[in-house]
């Protein structure tokens, strides 16, 4: 029987539910000896499988999903799951083959515990086109990986306790131009030892994580500050050591730090002790591409420094969780010229009031994701904010024990975008609250602690 050209019947859908093909999935024809048929379509060669004599009867003349073309079997691969993906190599040669394609494996990291050595591993990778690498566990020294991967571009050792100076010194000993993306958080051993030979080697690192790394100074931000001119995103949290200088070094506010990281969009200075509104100040001047900046838990910071932060057209996101400092008047300062902010978390923040609200919905205006958790905020706040703040997505208005119904009658009213929204802890609500919330049209997460409606 003559196959039909796979490039005529690629619409055929029907074919996928053939009988054959659904029982015996592991006897692909592909893999049946003497089958290989040559067709010629579009001026191009292409190699087709023919069914066996013994199953043509059962086709009917279909056209099996086992004679997509490679290119076909690639695109429908990459829709899968990262083990599905591994689990249909092993249906059959020509499916393993067309699993291996680059496309397929698109945007992929591997997770990967290095304890023996394994010669295939790293070859498969490459093979694959995969780029990005999660270390689960390093029993191994780390150059094995960057020897058997010199293409990699993101390289995440996350919690690798015992992970060294000495190790990352014998790991990065020659430039690495692909590498962009470094994450050494929760490797406490690290010290700015480590960041020499970083700056010296990555100088292409877009993304650093050194969150948790708690014998990092402000000479290591000196490091990065005159190494790695191309940083965009650099967390620092837990860093208990960092204080308003090594921020100045970012900043290029010294002239041993050269221009700085003048790049940085995203900066992480959670639960800096050490910093203060003089970090913000040197900020706001050095750092004029900043989108996104944390300063939760910064117990330094207060209502003066959102001054400085106002005056940031470029920032976007701002979080101030848990700064215990920062009031009403703090508010006040960054709706002065707030229109650009998009994101503000202020959770926890004992201090805020309705005030605050009635100074975000005055200048604010832009905000799509608002947290309130915790503060002493009520009805009237909310009314006054939700009649202005339109546009708002994600209110989270948790352990806000002041909001009634009323408030929540408010949001129903006029939130209409809102998607996401959270309850927990309003011990005043009642069900007639939560009906009218659930009224929302484009609502997908409502949080009551033990109860989500999605």
């Amino acid at each position: 029987m003559q196959w039909p050209c796979i490039g005529q019947a690629c619409m055929a859908v029907e074919c996928s539910y053939n009988p054959w093909c659904m029982y015996t999935p592991y006897t692909c024809p592909c893999c049946q000896p003497k089958i290989d048929v040559y067709c010629y379509q579009s001026r191009a060669k292409r190699r087709r499988c023919v069914t066996p004599k013994a199953h043509q009867s059962d086709m009917s003349g279909e056209a099996h999903i086992s004679c997509l073309f490679p290119e076909i079997l690639a695109l429908i691969f990459s829709y899968l799951d990262v083990k599905d993906k591994g689990r249909v190599a092993k249906v059959c040669r020509s499916w393993r083959d067309a699993s291996y394609h680059r496309s397929v494996w698109r945007g992929v990291e591997a997770k990967l515990h290095i304890r023996r050595t394994n010669p295939s591993l790293f070859p498969s990778l490459v093979a694959r086109g995969i780029r990005r690498v999660q270390i689960l566990s390093l029993r191994r020294s780390l150059s094995h990986v960057l020897q058997g991967m010199p293409h990699i571009q993101s390289l995440n050792l996350s919690g690798c306790y015992n992970l060294t100076d000495f190790g990352l010194s014998h790991a990065f000993v020659h430039e690495i131009p692909t590498l962009t993306v470094l994450n050494l958080s929760l490797c406490k051993q690290i010290t700015d030892t480590s960041l020499w030979r970083i700056a010296q080697y990555l100088k292409n690192l877009e993304s650093l994580d050194l969150a948790g790394c708690c014998n990092i100074n402000n000479t290591g931000l000196l490091v990065i500050a005159r190494g790695l001119p191309k940083l965009k995103c650099l967390n620092l949290r837990s860093c208990r050591h960092v204080s308003d200088v090594g921020i100045g070094y970012l900043a290029g506010m010294s002239s041993e730090a050269a221009k700085g990281v003048c790049n940085l969009e995203e900066l992480v200075l959670q639960d800096c002790q050490k910093i203060t509104d003089s970090a913000l100040s040197n900020v706001a001047q050095g750092l004029p591409q900043l989108r996104s900046l944390n300063l939760s838990f910064c117990c330094g910071v207060t209502d003066s420094g959102m001054v400085n932060l106002s005056r940031m057209p470029s920032l976007r996101e701002l979080n101030l969780r848990s700064c215990d400092n920062i009031s009403d008047i703090g508010i006040a300062h960054l709706a002065e010229c707030g229109g650009h902010f998009t994101t503000l978390d202020v959770s926890f923040c004992d201090k805020i009031g309705d005030a605050a609200l009635t100074h975000i919905s005055q200048g604010m205006y832009n905000l799509t994701n608002i947290s309130l958790s915790s503060c002493h905020v009520t009805d009237d706040g909310l009314d006054r904010l939700v009649r202005n703040l339109h546009g708002l997505t994600t209110l989270n208005i948790g352990q806000c024990v002041k909001v009634t119904d009323r408030g929540l009658k408010l949001i129903g009213d006029h939130l209409h975008k809102l998607k996401c929204i959270d309850l927990y802890g309003c011990t005043k609500i009642t069900t007639v609250g939560l009906e009218r919330i659930m009224q929302l049209p484009c609502l997908s997460v409502l949080n009551l602690g033990l109860w989500h409606k999605r």
